[in-house]
């Protein structure tokens, strides 16, 4: 594994030492590694939450290609659902339940609509 230095971006969306502890072993380091995945992570939770354009991804950032194709990949390979699912499972468990939930509940609603819809209201394309 090569030793890659985190540099902090100090933004609100950044994860923390103890959040970063608990995904980390999610992103491994491969040969080809320049950037240290909890700054790729930091970036995309920075796009998440800011909602900006990839392209004006600020500059303490790895390069925005770089982190679009590492979300990309994540977001292809079910990566990021792995993540979510093992979160929920841990603090289900952290809330002396089961991992799994044995039943899930549905509520819908009905809206009553007018029977007469089609003849209501004008459209400005027909000729009649």
């Amino acid at each position: 594994m090569k030793n890659i230095k985190f540099t902090p971006s100090n933004y609100p969306s950044d994860l923390t030492d103890k959040e970063w502890s608990i995904i980390e072993a999610f992103f491994p380091y491969g040969n080809k590694s320049e950037h240290h995945k909890r700054s790729l992570v930091n970036a995309v939770f920075y796009i998440e939450k800011s909602g900006c354009q990839w392209r004006m991804l600020p500059n303490d950032f790895p390069p925005y290609g770089t982190v679009w194709s590492f979300y990309r990949r994540a977001r292809e390979s079910g990566l990021w659902e792995k993540i979510l699912d093992a979160l929920v499972k841990k603090i289900r468990q952290n809330e002396d339940r089961k991992p799994a939930p044995t039943y899930g509940i549905i509520d819908s609603q009905s809206v009553k609509t007018t029977s007469a819809s089609d003849e209501r209201g004008f459209d400005g394309g027909k000729k009649s």
